[in-house]
């Protein structure tokens, strides 16, 4: 006979329905609705933690305190990180504009240029009306009466000493007789004469001899004082131009010098004072680009145009930064944080079939527009686009941001043809994305913690105090202002801290994921305002949550409807030997369910030890199956102690089809082994959930509620007996927070939930026998189940120790033969 446990023993370890939920009484809030509690000036609930680390960081401004937002989805990372930076923003200094130029000295090596806040659109406007009244003043100079005259004195010399030049040449001519004529090509023949006339060549061959010589020699001595003339006359034309060339520059820089004048004298930094030298020279240089523009506008007018147009760019200025509207230092916040989205680029146009660029074409980047305050950027966007936290990397070591092509840094062949100058930078990079980016950025990448120093950790949940209660009702105040929400009764705030507390899994803590409690103040507003109430009430709550089931929760109905019908397998009453409900939970998107397993083992002689057939047929993870090896030290501890262990068992998760993973089913799995190595049955009503250690241990499990709901759910479909229960470890009673039905269930006595410490308090409830205890022999009390257990391992022993006797005993007779029948060959 079996020793049965004493009924005032069980009912010791049920939990108390005191402890299965806590409940907020809505007097714990001062006010009636929300709309009379005083809203929440300013940080975030809980995160107290984040809070000191933000404002560090945020104000600590040496090289690489940059800061890393790290957290659970729904925390409020983002919007707080965005609010504290605009904070710390309002008392910044606004930063400088910056501005692309034209380098006249390196035309592919564009110049930066820093102004003041708002100057740098008035300096492009300065440029604007510079070259315009440098082009007015340059045709007006040329059209110039003055101009005029110095061009022509110059001109009248020039006609002069090519005048004297070709009278000299012209009595030279006439000296040796001879004529100078011009050819249509420009050229210059000597022509011999006779009585004053040109010699025909009949005339000149019936010459002598000796004259003809005679003139062949003076013809030559001619013609080189014409070439030499010649040379003299186009030296003449050179300095000539030169002069021209000069007078234009002198006539145009007395143009415009007094243009740059008020310039030079606005602008004190040298860099803009170069810039300006440049530009006036470069001006005198090209005076030929302000001149008049053709009259007819045919194609190739057009394309002189054009091109003249081309020219005057360079006296552009293209405006990079403008902080004329910013009050503080910026905060820009990059969703789609690509290479050129980050650090600018330079853009292309089409020119007679080809993709030209300039200065002008520079675009910036979120950088940038972030220089000088803070830049905002999602971790796990930045690392989807290639090179982009590679060159961050990069800018922020060196404090300069360049703007490159991705080209550039895949060795590929540089197509834009400019290398603008580098822009100091000084910006505070905020990275917001999960703690296990965090971790991993830190363990693969060595300049991680150089350049993200500061570490801003969010917290899932926060204890429960007299403190969060009020700034709970605040904040629930501040949502339903900003979203234009219905006021929230006390009532409603204290189903919504219920609510929290769940979401936080533990009785004494409130949830950090404020995206979830958000959600539903949305819901119950919604439904008040469909009834018409004027504020938002308890039952608002409980409907919206409702609601939010119903819609999510079909493949939860549908699994219990496959219970229902016998199709899945699961007895809630009854015992059997071998085989208990273990808990499982599921999660479908934003729904989390808890389902019942049946778990079955089989026992018998060998030494394979415990067999996982979800691991044989790789549909186990690793927890799972180290929890299975934990069964077998547990195993070997209690029963190996003065005898070897020979079993075999399997155990498997009936009707599972997918993988199953954790150890939470650690202890559900041992009791079923227990009870088919002892023969003793279990109660089928009674589910169990929990881990166990080597000692018999339990341990704390996730989802408590979910599968304690989960089985409630499927006890009531079936129909309750009054016998039906879950068992749970003891440290999970902290946190319980089911549902009101659940509760109700259980002060009725419909259902039931144990708390238990040990395998031997599970397996006392499961099947009603004590769980014995072990002597100094290593023998356990008759009628318990670890008796029972010990009593059918000794006998399993015993059967494999006989069977190895005998195998061992014919072994030995035929080595004896064996060594007979060698002993009478050596006879022989």
């Amino acid at each position: 006979m079996w020793k049965r446990v004493a009924q005032e023993t069980l009912e010791q370890r049920k939990v108390p329905v005191s402890k299965l939920r806590v409940m907020t009484p809505p007097e714990v809030f001062p006010c009636e609705t929300t709309a009379e509690i005083e809203p929440l000036k300013e940080g975030i609930i809980g995160q107290d933690r984040a809070v000191r680390a933000m404002d560090f960081g945020l104000k600590v401004r040496k090289h690489g305190y940059n800061l890393f937002v790290a957290g659970s989805p729904g925390t409020g990372k983002t919007t707080y990180a965005k609010v504290k930076a605009c904070q710390a923003a309002e008392g910044k200094p606004v930063p400088d504009d910056w501005c692309y130029v034209y380098n006249f000295t390196r035309p592919d090596h564009p110049l930066a240029l820093s102004f003041p806040a708002g100057e740098g659109m008035k300096f492009k406007a300065r440029m604007e009306e510079l070259i315009q009244d440098i082009e007015r003043e340059v045709r007006k100079t040329f059209a110039g009466d003055e101009y005029e005259k110095q061009r022509r004195q110059v001109l009248q010399n020039f006609e002069k000493r090519a005048q004297e030049q070709w009278k000299k040449l012209d009595e030279l001519a006439r000296e040796f007789n001879f004529s100078l004529e011009r050819t249509s090509e420009g050229g210059i023949i000597t022509v011999p004469l006779m009585f004053g006339k040109p010699l025909s060549n009949e005339e000149f061959n019936r010459l002598s001899e000796v004259t003809r010589q005679e003139i062949k020699e003076k013809s030559k001595k001619l013609e080189q004082e014409v070439a030499e003339s010649v040379r003299q006359i186009q030296l003449i034309e050179k300095e000539v131009e030169r002069q021209i060339a000069q007078l234009n520059k002198d006539s145009v820089r007395q143009a415009v010098q007094h243009l740059f004048q008020p310039l030079f004298a606005q602008y004190e930094d040298e860099k803009v004072r170069e810039y300006l030298r440049a530009y006036q020279e470069d001006v005198i240089d090209n005076h030929h680009f302000f001149k008049d523009e053709p009259s007819e506008m045919g194609a190739m007018a057009r394309l002189l145009q054009r091109n003249e147009e081309a020219n005057l760019l360079r006296y552009k200025v293209n405006v990079l930064v403008d902080n004329s509207g910013t009050s503080g230092a910026p905060v820009i916040f990059e969703s789609n944080p690509t290479h050129y989205n980050l650090f600018g680029r330079i853009e292309y146009r089409s020119t007679f079939g080809t993709m030209t660029t300039d200065f002008t074409m520079i675009k910036p980047g979120s950088l940038h527009m972030a220089n000088g305050g803070y830049l905002i950027v999602q971790v796990g966007e930045l690392l989807r686009n290639p090179l982009a936290w590679h060159v961050l990397k990069r800018v922020l070591k060196t404090e300069k941001l360049r703007i490159e092509t991705p080209a550039e840094e895949y060795g590929l062949i540089a197509t834009s043809g400019l290398k603008p100058e580098a822009i100091p930078l000084d910006v505070k990079v905020i990275l917001i994305g999960s703690p296990y980016v965090y971790y991993l950025l830190s363990e693969l990448d060595e300049d991680f913690h150089k350049l993200f120093k500061v570490k801003v950790e969010f917290d899932t949940d926060m204890k429960k105090d007299g403190r969060k209660y009020r700034e709970f009702a605040a904040s629930v105040r501040n949502y339903c202002e900003k979203e234009g929400l219905l006021p929230f009764h006390r009532s409603a705030l204290a189903e919504l801290m219920d609510y929290s507390t769940r979401l936080a899994g533990d009785q004494r803590k409130l949830t950090a994921r404020f995206h979830d409690v958000n959600r539903l103040l949305v819901e119950a507003s919604f439904w008040a305002e469909e009834e018409g109430s004027p504020v938002v009430e308890a039952r608002h709550v409980r409907q919206a949550l409702a609601e939010q089931e119903y819609r999510a929760n079909r493949l939860d109905e549908k699994m219990r409807e496959l219970i229902e019908e016998g199709t899945i397998m699961v007895d809630v009453d009854g015992e059997k030997v071998g085989q208990i409900n273990g808990l499982a939970v599921m999660q479908t998107g934003d729904y989390t369910f808890g389902q019942p397993h049946r778990i079955t083992a089989r026992t018998f002689i060998g030494r394979q030890g415990i067999i996982n057939i979800e691991r044989e047929t790789s549909l186990s993870g690793q927890l799972h199956h180290k929890g299975l090896l934990i069964l077998s030290g547990y195993l070997a501890g209690k029963f190996a102690q003065n005898k070897p262990l020979p079993l075999s068992a399997s155990i498997t998760f009936e009707q599972t089809y997918s993988m199953v993973d954790g150890d939470s089913a650690s202890s559900t799995e041992l009791y079923a082994l227990l009870s088919s190595l002892s023969g003793i049955p279990i109660k089928q009503g009674i589910a169990v959930t929990g881990s166990v250690n080597q000692w018999g241990e339990i341990q704390p499990i996730g989802g408590v509620n979910e599968k304690i709901e989960g089985f409630f759910a499927v006890c009531k479909a079936i129909g309750l007996t009054g016998k039906q229960g879950v068992i749970i470890p003891h440290q999970n009673v902290k946190n319980l927070m089911l549902r009101p039905e659940v509760i109700e269930a259980v002060e009725s006595g419909q259902f039931h939930i144990w708390q238990v410490r040990t395998i031997e308090e599970g397996i006392e409830i499961l099947t009603g026998v004590e769980a014995g205890t072990c002597d100094e022999k290593g023998d356990y009390e008759e009628g318990t189940v670890f008796g029972e257990v010990n009593k059918r391992l000794t006998r399993m022993f015993a059967s494999i120790k006989d069977d190895t006797d005998q195998i061992l005993g014919a072994d030995a007779k035929a080595m004896q033969q064996r060594v007979d029948t060698e002993a009478e060959k050596k006879e022989k």
